[in-house]
């Protein structure tokens, strides 16, 4: 497209969450992430400083927010830097939207932490968001920019259509998942299934039933995220216990906190596969886990924004119930 219509040069930057993530993404548009100083004092305070011209530049920051908390106040004061440099437009490129499980006041007394997430964005001076499956679609709304919602679904998807899967079945591990893992039953013509469970407390979980056909059958477990694996390894054993014949998992965001790496390398599961929304340390990696980039697909997103081109092509929402 012609340069007229962009809005200033490109200018990447990246938070510490994630560099290897920033540094693919780099490499697709032609652009370093590495025009930030972050750094911090003995107190553990943090120092953040842009150091490339930024004035009139179109800004995109690359930083998922989940914990530690220093992931969000990094990206807040990247931010803040590209805005007080008189930045034109600054995109919070937020592979994860951490805090994103606090969507709704759902008990007495409590935060709703998403909401108060997608304000500090907006007032740290974020023009527009760009992020990835968003643990409730409504997030979306939340804030007061345009968001661009992309979905890890085509590349999970095509990872295991080009597997050749037999007789496999898609498997929701709970009834909030059920949406996305009956449109990856789409994609991928297979069959469906849900499974039924009750969870007594956070990040515990117990199952009750399984409600469909999976006896004989290859069955993929699919969900937005995998933090503690509880559930998911829950959800395996009981497959396995009802006749499955292979058991895959799949997941947009690898949290991977308390016991999950224990728990999933003893579950009997053929796979574990995930994208680099986060980034998974040497330790938390182990032998069964398939890690898939998302980088392209955010490369896309940013280079059709920086264009002013349209990113709905990218959304590749799954199908409807």
């Amino acid at each position: 497209m012609d340069d007229t219509f962009r809005r200033g040069p490109l200018l990447l930057l990246s938070g510490r969450a994630n560099r290897p993530l920033a540094v693919e993404i780099g490499e697709r548009i032609g652009k370093s992430p590495d025009a930030a100083t972050i750094r911090q004092f003995s107190d553990g305070e943090i120092f953040v400083r842009i150091d490339r011209n930024a004035r009139g530049r179109d800004v995109y920051i690359v930083q998922p927010t989940g914990a530690p908390a220093e992931n969000m106040m990094e990206l807040l004061l990247l931010l803040d830097a590209a805005h007080r440099a008189s930045a034109a437009r600054v995109t919070a490129v937020i592979p994860y939207f951490g805090y994103g499980r606090q969507d709704r006041k759902d008990q007495p007394r409590v935060a709703i932490g998403a909401k108060l997430s997608a304000n500090l964005i907006v007032a740290a001076g974020a023009d527009r968001v760009i992020s990835i499956d968003f643990h409730q679609h409504q997030i979306q709304g939340f804030f007061d920019i345009p968001v661009d919602h992309l979905y890890a679904a085509p590349v999970l998807t095509k990872y295991f259509r080009d597997l050749k899967l037999k007789d496999l079945v898609v498997v929701a591990p709970d009834v909030g998942s059920a949406k996305m893992a009956r449109g990856t039953a789409r994609r991928l013509d297979a069959s469906f299934a849900i499974i039924d469970k009750r969870r007594p407390k956070a990040n515990m979980s117990e199952v009750l039933n399984v409600v469909g056909e999976v006896e004989g059958m290859t069955c993929l477990l699919i969900d937005d995220m995998v933090d503690t694996a509880g559930t998911l390894a829950n959800a395996v054993y009981a497959l396995k216990e009802r006749g499955a014949t292979k058991v895959y998992a799949a997941a947009t965001h690898a949290l991977l906190s308390g016991d999950a790496v224990k728990r999933l390398s003893e579950a009997p599961i053929e796979e574990m596969v995930v994208t680099n929304t986060i980034d998974i340390p040497p330790a938390k990696r182990f032998k069964n886990l398939r890690i898939l980039s998302v980088a392209d697909l955010l490369a896309k997103a940013i280079d059709h924004v920086h264009s002013n081109e349209s990113v709905s092509q990218l959304f590749e929402r799954l199908p409807d119930d």
